[in-house]
């Protein structure tokens, strides 16, 4: 097996552009709340060593071990993770002893090793459950789900989370399949899909956007973002810096409507006039970055 020290387990996204707007130094206390697997962590602890405090939390308890296996081989930083979910921020930084940080990052969405996992049933390229949840001590699965809604509901769903066109008839179709024969697999359910959604000229696959809806709304990830973000200003220290980078539009109208919000409060100045995003070699080399959007404010 390859060492984890010469081989993160994660590609991250954007990272010099975040460890820029982050703009680091050695002492500085920095609160990560999508630590993941450690790949932007790693590069965060080498910047506030010595005497930094890198924070790290995930609700995904199981990236969460192997972040802080990882971590342990590279740095002796000092470093405490949490799991929970980045929108209890308050809590975890009651339980870490602290009261502000000068440095806050998320990287939104699913990690490519929750993709990767098939029994996490992330993915409708490989057989899995029907689960998705980030935390699997808590929650409804998405098969839970399907079961508890109506097809006005769930059209609703994907329409608000999905964006998705045929929002109506692949609802119809999945409550249809769900009562005649159950749906108990994520292949079973990409294949619904697929046989009714019109091929067209899309470059997606036709479940890309349903899976995405179901995944946001089992994980309540637009809820806890906006939580998020109507508080982590009380813990920031003046001049301290927020970066955050979203993978649909639906996180990045968020972000950035409330950024624009705590600029007009008074509360934030904004680094990016527009979303930053992945140059065409990071692109090559890594095509699930291809949709990130970095965006960056500082706390006045």
């Amino acid at each position: 097996m390859d060492d984890p020290v010469d081989n993160p387990p994660h590609i991250p996204v954007m990272v010099e552009e975040a460890l820029n707007y982050l703009c680091l130094k050695p002492g500085q206390i920095i609160l990560d709340g999508t630590v993941g697997s450690g790949g932007h962590a790693s590069k965060i602890i080498e910047r506030v060593h010595p005497n930094g405090l890198f924070i790290g939390i995930d609700k995904d308890l199981q990236i969460l071990y192997i972040a802080k296996e990882y971590l342990s081989k590279i740095s002796n930083t000092l470093c405490k993770f949490y799991h929970a979910d980045y929108s209890d921020v308050d809590e975890v930084l009651r339980q870490a002893g602290v009261d502000k940080v000068h440095g806050v990052l998320l990287d939104l969405g699913a990690s490519s090793l929750q993709f990767d996992w098939a029994e996490r049933g992330f993915s409708f390229s490989k057989e899995g459950p029907l689960d998705m949840r980030m935390d699997r001590s808590r929650g409804v699965t998405v098969h839970d789900l399907i079961q508890r809604l109506s097809e006005k509901e769930l059209e609703e769903l994907l329409k608000k989370y999905g964006e998705e066109r045929w929002s109506r008839r692949i609802a119809r179709a999945i409550l249809r399949a769900e009562k005649e024969t159950g749906i108990t697999s994520t292949r079973q359910l990409a294949a619904i899909i697929e046989r009714i959604v019109p091929i067209g000229k899309s470059k997606i696959h036709p479940a890309t956007r349903t899976f995405q809806a179901l995944r946001i709304a089992v994980n309540r990830e637009l809820d806890s973002l906006g939580s998020f973000l109507d508080k982590i200003h009380h813990y920031m220290f003046a001049g301290a810096r927020i970066v955050i980078i979203s993978f649909h539009s639906l996180e990045d109208r968020i972000v950035k409507n409330k950024f624009i919000e705590k600029a007009n409060q008074g509360i934030f100045k904004i680094l990016t006039k527009k979303p930053i995003s992945p140059g065409e070699a990071e692109i090559e080399k890594n095509m699930r970055c291809r949709s990130a959007k970095l965006r960056a404010a500082e706390r006045i």
